[in-house]
Order: C-alpha cells, then structure tokens, then sequence
C-alpha cells in the first residue's frame, strides 16, 4: 500500500510550483538605482512619490501614502478619520489578527460580527445590525481576494455617519462590480508583506479620495512634520510610519505583474474549483458574480474529516505539505485568541464583552474547518491543479485503508 509521505511514503507532488516571491531584471535594476543614488529614505528620494502616483490610479483612487506596514497603514487610517477611546469599530469575526490590533492600538473597541459562509467575508445585514450609537467605523475584510459587498455597505455606513476603511491586504487589483477595491471607502489599507500579491517584504499603503484625509495622514507618517520642514516643526502627533526608497522600488516592478498574476489565478481557481466536486469532503470557498475580479491571496476550502477516516484538520494540513502543497489552516476568530479570553489589551481597552457578543456561528465553524493553500497553487498550469486533487485523494485513500 502506498505511504503518505509523513510517514516516509513519496510526495505525491512531482514538480514544484512556481516560486514565491517573484522577481526579476526589473526589481533588480530599480534597487541598483536607488543604491546609486545614495538617496535612500523617501524625503531626499523618488521611488516612493512614483509608487504612491502608480498605485493610487492602479487602484482607482487620487492619493495613496507608503508606509511600513498594513496593520500600521489601518491604524494610520483609523486615527485620521477619528477614531480614538470609547469608539466602536465594527470588523469581521474571522480575519488575520491585525485588523483589530489597529483598531485596540487606536484604544477603540471592536466589534465582530458574523460572516458569510460561502465568501467569508462581512455581509451588510451582520454589520447594519451591530451598529450602535458608538459605532465610528467599519473594516469590511475582502478575504481571500473576494470583494465584501461594497455598494450595500457603503450606502448602510453612509446612512448612519459610519467610516469606511477598507481592509484590502489581499485584494490588489481586485474588483467588485467592475470597479477597484481600495476605491469605494474612505480609506483603503493594503499590505505588502512577504506572501501578499506584491511584495516588498514588508510595507503597506493607504489609498484614498479625500485630499484633507491624504494631508492629515501624510503628517502622521512622518512623524507629524509638514512638508520640506527644516526646523523640527511637529505640527500633530505622529509617529515614523515611512516606507522607504527600496521597498518602492521593489513595489513599482512588481505593480508590473500584477494583472496578469491575477488572470491567471482566476482561470486557474475556477479550474480547481471544478476539479473538487467530485472530491467528498471538500468545499470550496464561493463566489458572488458580482465580484468580477478575484485576486485569490488564498485557495480556501472546507475539509470534512468525516470523509478522512476522522483525520484532524491540522494533520490533514500537514499531511499535504508533506505531500509537496503549500496548506495552513484558518485564522481563529478572533475573541477567541489567548490575549482576547485574558482581556489582556496592554491598557487599550480595560476589557472585551465576550459573553455579549454576536452569534458568530459561520465564522467559527470557517475558523475550525476551513484550509488555505498558498497562491503560488494556482501560478502553475493544470497538472498542478490536478496533482493538488490528487494528494487530497492519496490522503483521504491512505486514511481509508487504515479504517
């Protein structure tokens, strides 16, 4: 009988996917520029404002700010609208843990609130019913890539006096109902740590069309002096938030691929959606029409040990890797992490109302059974869709024989 390769069997993946990141003569040439030129830091440099230029209109918004990263970009975000103590800010029950680490960092409460167990991401009618007369602000999370349902959103938000900070990590190039995520908020925030579609290692950037918002952000990140100041002037409180000159040289070559990375994960995730019908045991994340444009940051689905012989969700996981595909299971949600069940907030909030929140039925169950595969899956061609099958296939047949 053959083994699974954690037990010493042969990994069923015969060739590696392609390679994460991804570079080339382009990032090359632009870090050799900045090198030369000796102008390393965005104030005496240019890599960045070029970036900023590039990225707001790849987006489909007026201004966009570099910074370090995208959970300093939200809390940057979430401070220039106003944000502060005492505020509630509503976001998804179920997303990467910075989303509410900006909103405690800003000493403002979060709010979770269930989400769609198809898409995985915020619907309105969770968010519409959470609002209280504290509500400040709400971080639609596009997961995975999938556009939250941006026009109801907005217009709920926009009826109440609610911010909108759009938590685009995952969705460059995104779109939803043919126009840009990042673009349909009051602020976008999107990350370009070592995983995300673009790259720089780490980094983020705000984008949006409000020239005072761009103003107050940009003073912020510069540790609250204005433009050009040449006498220490601090004129708000800020902090050091900049990107760097390297980071957006990086970032403009690899802005160059983006488009044609996301075509091809498309074309290729509909495939492997296909390929998994057949496969008892999976589910895979669905998907809105209206969505037009998913980026696919994640390959998300359901795994049902029922059909694995009882097989955990965490040993099946590791059962792939082993068996050459990139897997992880999915985020907690996020009450449900030790540093929430302890209340330890290092003195931003004194506590977090656990018993009194929302049913968060769908995003605890996507929490406890959903799996991810790295994006790179889906950058090869179709025998590597089919091998993907094919270890949950020789997984779930190992399992069986061993009943």
């Amino acid at each position: 009988m053959e083994k699974l390769a954690i037990e010493g069997g042969t990994p069923y993946k015969s060739k590696q996917f392609p390679a994460w990141p991804r570079f080339g003569e382009e990032e090359r040439e632009l870090l050799n520029e900045v090198l030369e030129s000796g102008a390393w830091w965005r104030v005496t440099g240019s890599k960045v404002k070029e970036f900023e230029q590039k990225f707001a209109a790849f987006q489909g918004s007026q201004y966009c700010i570099g910074v370090t990263n995208g959970t300093h970009a939200t809390e940057l975000a979430l401070t220039a609208l106003g944000i502060g103590k005492g505020d509630e800010v509503i976001v998804p029950a179920m997303t990467f843990i910075s989303t509410g680490l900006a909103v405690l960092n800003c000493n403002a409460v979060p709010v979770l609130v269930d989400i769609d167990p198809d898409t995985f991401c915020m619907t309105p009618e969770k968010f519409e019913a959470s609002i209280t007369d504290k509500t400040k602000a709400v971080i639609p999370v596009h997961m995975a890539g999938h556009a939250c349902d941006m026009d109801e959103i907005c217009r709920i938000a926009r009826q109440h006096g609610i911010k909108i900070i759009e938590d685009a990590a995952h969705g460059h190039g995104g779109e939803w109902m043919n126009k840009r995520i990042g673009s349909w908020g009051d602020a976008a925030i999107f990350s370009f740590q070592n995983g995300k579609l673009m790259t720089s290692g780490e980094g983020g950037a705000i984008v949006m069309n409000d020239k005072e918002l761009y103003e107050r952000i940009y003073l912020m990140q510069d540790v609250g002096r204005p433009r050009n100041d040449k006498i220490y002037e601090h004129v708000v409180m800020g902090s050091n938030y900049r990107m760097n000159e390297f980071q957006a040289a990086i970032l403009l070559a690899q802005m160059q691929r983006v488009d044609e990375l996301n075509q091809l994960r498309e074309k290729n995730a509909r495939i492997l959606d296909s390929l998994f019908e057949s496969v008892d045991g999976i589910k895979t994340q669905g998907r809105d029409s209206r969505a037009n444009i998913v980026t696919h940051y994640m390959y998300m689905f359901y795994y049902d040990s029922e059909y694995f012989n009882g097989m955990s969700r965490n040993d099946f996981a590791q059962c792939l890797v082993a068996e050459g595909i990139p897997a992880c299971i999915c985020f907690p949600v996020l009450s449900d992490t030790q540093f929430f069940e302890e209340n330890n907030f290092n003195h931003r909030i004194d506590a977090y109302d656990k018993e009194h929140e929302a049913n968060l039925d769908c995003a605890r169950k996507i929490a406890s059974e959903v799996i991810w595969l790295h994006h790179r899956t889906l950058e090869g061609d179709e025998e590597d869709l089919r091998e993907i099958v094919g270890a949950v296939q020789k997984i779930k047949e190992c399992q069986r024989n061993k009943a």
